[in-house]
C-alpha cells in the first residue's frame, strides 16, 4: 500500500487547483446556458493521470503519479468544480434579474467561499456513521475509486485511450467555438451562433424567432449525451410543446411581447415550468421521509459518543469550524443583503439539516437534492419575511450551497475509504479546491456577465436562475399580480408535477415511458435551440450504446465531456482574453492555452 504521506502532496494540489478551477469555468459556462451541470472528479483523474504519465515519461519528474495522489488530486479538483453550486448559476443570477444590479467580485467571493467551507465542515459528523458504519452506496464515489484503480492498476491502457479521446474532443470544441465566437484581422469572418429551420413558420413567423432551431455548438450535444435519454426526450417534449404551441397561441392572442425570443417568451412560461419543478421536486422529497429520518438518526449516532476510528476528522473541527464559518456566514447575510441576524441563524440551522439530508439522499440515489431543499427554504423565508425577494433567495442559497458542498465531500471520502486513502487529508484538499474554484468562478462570472442585463436572454438564459425568480417573486407579489394565463400555467404546471411523480411511484416498471418531471419542467425555462441540441446528443448516445455497447462506453463520456470542456473554455478564455488583452491576443492566447492543455 501507499505511504499515506504521498497523499496530499504539492503537485496534487497544484494539479486539482488548475484542473478543477479549469473544470468550475465549463461548469459555469454550460449552466448559465442550459441549468445543468457535471461532476468533474474522474474527468479530473483521467487527465490527471494523462499528464503525469506523459511527464514522467519525458522525464520532467522522477516520481510517478501515485493513486492515492490522485485521489487527494480529485478532492481538490471535485470541491473546485461545484464551485458553481455556491449561487452563481442560481440565486446571485436571479437577484441580478431582480435588482438589476451586480453584485461586486469581492462580496461574491467571500459569499460562495464562506457557503461552501461550511458546508465541507458541517460534513464531518456524517462520514464515520453514513460512510463507515452503513456503507452507503456514494455511486459517484464508487465509480471514481474504480476510474483510479483501473488507471494505475490494470486498466492503464483503456484509461489513456479515453484520456486521448477527452483531450481530441477537447480540441475539436475548441476549435468550433474558435471558428465562431473569435474574429480578428486576419479572420474576418464567423460561423453563425444559429442556423434558422428555413421554409417553416407558425402564425407568420419564423420558428427562429420561437427559439426553435440548430446551434453551432457542440455543448448542447455532449450534454444531451451525457444526461440520457429520458430527460433530453422530456426536454424535447416540453420545448415543442411551449415553443410550437404554447407561444404562438400566446402571440396571437397579445398575451406576450411581440418581439418574441426567449427573453419574452420565458417570461410567461417560467411560470408553468417553475412549479412543475417545484411541486415535483417536494413530493419526491416527501416520498424519501425514511431517508430523512434515517439521516437524522445516523447524525444522532455520530454524536453519540461512539469512540472515532484512528485517522479520521476529529470531531472537534466541525465544532470548531461551525462556530468559525457559521457567524462568518450570518454576517454576511447581514452586511451584504440586510438580512436580519435570527433569519441568518435560522438559515444555518436549516443549512445544518439541509446538509443531513443531502448527504444521505446522495449517499442512496447520488443525487442531491439541494433544488427541492432550497425551495423549502424559499417557502420557510417567504412566511417570514413576505415581499422580500432577496431575504428569499440569499436564505436558499445558504441552505442549499451547504448541503451540495457536504454532499460532495462525502462523495469524495467515500472514493478514499475504498482506496484506504486518509479523510483528514482529504478534508484539507476541499479548502484549497474551495480556494481555486471561487477565485475560477467569481473572475469568469464578472468578465462573462458584466451587468444584469446580460442575464435572462438569448445569450445567458440561466433557466435554474429563471426558477428561482419566479419562486421569490411569486412569495413576494402573490397571484393576483399575474395575468390570468399565468395563474392557470402556475396550477396546471403544478398539477403535472404532482402526477408525473405520482406516476413513477405507481408504474416503476414504465418509468422510462413516463416524462421526466425535472426535464419538462426545465424546458419551459431553457431554449428551444438548446433543448434540440441536447435530444439530438442523447439520440446520438442511444443509438450507440444500442449498436455498441462497449464502444459506447469508451467514447461517450470522454468525447462528450471533451466537447463540454473545450468549447466551454474557450469561450471562457476568448471572454477573458479578449478582456484583458485584445480580440488577436485572445486567439493566439487561448489556442496556445488549449494545445498545450491537450498535449
Amino acid at each position: 500500500m501507499e505511504n499515506l504521506a504521498r497523499q496530499l502532496t504539492v503537485r496534487a494540489v497544484v494539479a486539482g487547483m488548475l484542473l478543477g478551477g479549469f473544470m468550475s469555468l465549463s461548469n459555469l459556462y454550460i449552466s448559465l446556458k442550459v441549468g445543468w451541470s457535471f461532476g468533474v472528479s474522474i474527468t479530473a483523474g483521467i487527465l490527471a493521470f494523462a499528464i503525469f504519465e506523459l511527464l514522467h515519461m519525458l522525464r520532467l519528474i522522477r516520481t510517478p503519479f501515485g493513486m492515492l495522489e490522485n485521489n487527494a488530486m480529485q478532492s481538490v479538483a471535485s470541491a473546485a468544480g461545484y464551485m458553481t453550486g455556491g449561487g452563481t448559476v442560481a440565486a446571485i443570477p436571479a437577484m441580478m434579474m431582480i435588482t438589476g444590479n451586480s453584485m461586486p467580485p469581492f462580496q461574491m467571493f467571500a459569499w460562495i467561499g464562506s457557503i461552501a467551507l461550511l458546508g465541507v465542515v458541517m460534513a464531518i459528523p456524517m462520514k464515520q456513521q453514513m460512510i463507515n458504519v452503513e456503507q452507503l452506496a456514494f455511486p459517484t464515489g464508487i465509480a471514481a475509486a474504480e476510474t483510479l484503480r483501473a488507471l494505475h492498476g490494470e486498466g492503464g491502457g483503456e484509461s489513456k485511450s479515453k484520456a486521448s479521446w477527452l483531450g481530441i474532443s477537447a480540441l475539436v470544441g475548441a476549435a468550433l467555438a474558435f471558428l465562431r465566437d473569435v474574429q480578428t484581422s486576419w479572420k474576418t469572418w464567423v460561423l453563425p451562433e444559429k442556423l434558422p429551420i428555413p421554409g417553416v413558420t407558425i402564425a407568420g413567423r419564423p420558428l427562429l424567432d420561437y427559439t426553435l432551431g440548430f446551434e453551432t455548438s457542440l455543448i448542447m450535444i455532449g450534454a444531451g449525451a451525457i444526461m440520457g435519454f429520458r430527460s433530453a426526450w422530456s426536454m424535447m417534449l416540453g420545448a415543442l410543446i411551449n415553443y410550437a404551441v404554447l407561444a404562438p397561441w400566446l402571440y396571437q392572442a397579445g398575451i406576450i411581447n411581440e418581439k418574441l425570443g426567449y427573453k419574452h417568451i420565458v417570461a410567461w412560461s417560467v411560470w408553468l415550468g417553475s412549479s412543475m419543478l417545484l411541486t415535483s421536486g417536494l413530493l419526491s422529497f416527501a416520498f424519501q421521509w425514511r431517508s430523512v429520518w434515517r439521516a437524522i438518526q445516523s447524525v444522532g449516532a455520530a454524536f453519540g459518543g461512539k469512540q472515532q476510528d484512528d485517522g479520521e476528522v476529529p470531531m472537534i473541527w466541525f465544532f470548531f469550524g461551525t462556530l468559525i464559518f457559521g457567524p462568518l456566514v450570518m454576517a454576511l447575510e447581514y452586511l451584504f443583503f440586510g438580512i436580519p441576524w435570527w433569519m441568518g441563524m435560522l438559515s444555518v440551522f436549516l443549512g445544518f439539516f439541509t446538509a443531513i439530508v443531502a448527504c444521505r439522499v446522495t449517499g442512496e440515489t447520488d443525487t442531491t437534492p439541494t433544488g427541492a431543499l432550497g425551495k423549502i427554504t424559499q417557502i420557510t423565508f417567504g412566511w417570514l419575511a413576505p415581499g422580500n425577494m432577496i431575504t428569499n433567495l440569499m436564505t436558499a442559497n445558504v441552505t442549499g450551497g451547504i448541503g451540495l458542498h457536504a454532499a460532495d465531500l462525502l462523495t469524495d471520502l467515500k472514493s478514499g475509504y475504498l482506496l484506504k486513502a486518509d479523510p483528514r487529508q482529504q478534508f484539507w484538499a476541499q479548502f484549497f479546491g474551495v480556494l481555486a474554484g471561487s477565485v475560477s468562478v467569481v473572475v469568469a462570472f464578472n468578465i462573462l456577465v458584466p451587468n444584469a442585463d446580460e442575464l435572462g436572454g438569448d445569450k445567458w438564459p440561466a433557466p435554474g436562475a429563471q426558477t428561482w425568480k419566479g419562486v421569490a417573486e411569486m412569495l413576494a407579489k402573490g397571484l393576483d399580480s399575474m395575468h390570468p394565463t399565468a395563474q392557470a400555467a402556475l396550477v396546471i404546471g403544478g398539477l403535472i408535477g404532482i402526477l408525473l411523480v405520482l406516476l413513477e411511484k405507481a408504474l416503476p416498471n414504465y418509468k422510462h415511458f413516463i416524462p421526466s418531471p425535472a426535464g419538462l419542467g426545465l424546458a419551459f425555462t431553457t431554449p428551444g435551440y438548446n433543448t434540440i441540441s441536447m435530444f439530438i446528443g442523447a439520440c446520438i448516445a442511444l443509438v450507440m450504446t444500442k449498436q455498441s455497447p462497449k464502444l459506447s462506453e469508451k467514447l461517450i463520456v470522454p468525447v462528450s465531456s471533451g466537447w463540454i470542456a473545450g468549447e466551454s473554455l474557450m469561450g471562457v478564455g476568448q471572454a477573458i482574453f479578449t478582456y484583458a488583452a485584445g480580440p488577436v491576443g485572445a486567439a493566439l492566447i487561448t489556442i496556445g492555452l488549449y494545445f498545450g492543455l491537450g498535449g
